[in-house]
């Protein structure tokens, strides 16, 4: 790739007059000797398997094998049929989707990770809402997924995607990062905008731990998704309003990597410490694995 920051990134875009779907395509192109059009089908695939894994998770029976959680999503839907949801039918339906794949992902459904299998909610949840509210065809969809991983790849290379290493803020905080600025550009902003995006998303991120009930993809990791596909809405709207991340989002992405090396091995993807050492989380590992959980001395 030529570019390694995102500030590279934004300034080839500038002096090619590209957006940055376009500069990833073309690059990805180049680095996988495959013609453009053969890695654009190839990502064409990727977003009719998010569509489906929506589609699965508002309409099918989604329960987790551990019986921990399933059905949220429609639960969601039901809710947005009977009462003005607070959020607003927008915001409420990329949260409804986020879940959905969230949960087609627990059951053992077919996902896409974007970047993870524990984040795997946001993109689709804010693409697949996005798409049918404003009409966008595949291929414009396909093109932000372009932009999404471009934001990915700086992030991946420059910090963490993994909550083993560096906490949920590098799975759920990169995923918010990659929608926001990837809404930005299909909205028709500037990349220096979807830059900024990524930075004000990140920012919102920090900090937070990865903490799995049972070391399961579940509690709290499906609602995550989907307060993550609010966060990455209002991420876009700031920065097409114009709001700049005044920390410029590189240096963001350092401090995550600051924040995930620093945070106790408790707290990211142990099942060790936070809400899975809580009483209840506690008594959830036991049931689901007839021992008591990794923090309790064994008698």
């Amino acid at each position: 790739m030529r570019f390694q920051t995102l500030d590279q990134l934004s300034s080839i875009c500038q002096a090619e007059g590209q957006p940055i779907s376009a500069v990833m395509l073309h690059d990805q192109a180049k680095e996988s000797g495959r013609p453009p059009e053969e890695e654009f089908a190839k990502m064409a695939d990727y977003y009719s398997i998010m569509k489906q894994a929506v589609h699965k998770g508002l309409f099918e029976p989604t329960p987790s094998r551990s019986g921990l959680t399933g059905f949220d999503a429609q639960r969601v839907t039901a809710y947005m049929a009977k009462d003005e949801p607070l959020l607003g039918p927008a915001a409420a339906t990329a949260m409804a989707y986020a879940l959905a794949v969230s949960e087609v992902n627990a059951s053992m459904g077919r996902i896409v990770a974007t970047p993870t299998a524990g984040s795997c909610g946001i993109i689709p949840g804010v693409f697949v809402s996005t798409q049918e509210r404003f009409g966008w065809s595949d291929e414009h969809m396909v093109a932000g997924l372009f932009s999404a991983g471009a934001i990915g790849y700086v992030i991946a290379n420059n910090s963490f995607v993994s909550g083993a290493e560096g906490g949920c803020q590098a799975e759920i905080g990169s995923a918010i990062g990659m929608a926001a600025g990837a809404l930005v550009e299909l909205r028709g902003g500037t990349s220096a905008q979807a830059i900024h995006a990524v930075g004000l998303a990140l920012k919102n991120s920090l900090g937070l731990i990865c903490d799995p009930v049972g070391g399961l993809v579940e509690i709290p990791c499906i609602v995550r998704n989907g307060f993550g596909a609010t966060t990455a809405l209002a991420a876009a709207d700031m920065a097409l309003a114009g709001v700049r991340s005044v920390i410029p989002s590189d240096e963001v992405i350092q401090v995550m990597l600051e924040v995930g090396a620093a945070m106790p091995e408790k707290h990211r993807e142990t099942a060790k410490g936070g809400l899975a050492q809580t009483p209840t989380g506690k008594r959830l590992m036991k049931e689901l694995y007839g021992t008591q959980s990794k923090e309790e001395p064994q008698p």
